[in-house]
């Protein structure tokens, strides 16, 4: 009887990581989607104020989205990571 407790209470608290998991990635990718849009809506909003600049702007802008997105991917990987294991 002590052997069935202990095998479901390992088996509830992989369900719960493997949830938790899945909520992780999820707040991963809406974090990563709500960052690039503010850089790509502040990006816009400065080359209508500055058009000479808009290289510029546009090449930092590629930087910091995939900076963003590395570490998106990163947090998903992990949170994939923790449901496969």
């Amino acid at each position: 009887m002590i052997t069935l407790s202990i095998i479901l209470q390992a088996a509830a608290s992989m369900a719960v990581a493997k949830m938790g998991a899945a909520f992780g990635a999820g707040l991963a990718a809406i974090g990563a989607g709500i960052g690039i849009g503010k850089i790509g809506g502040s990006a816009l909003e400065s080359i209508a104020r500055q058009p000479e600049a808009s290289g510029d702007i546009r090449s930092n802008m590629i930087v910091a989205a995939a900076l963003i997105e590395g570490a998106a991917f990163f947090a998903i990987i992990i949170c994939l990571l923790a449901i496969v294991l």
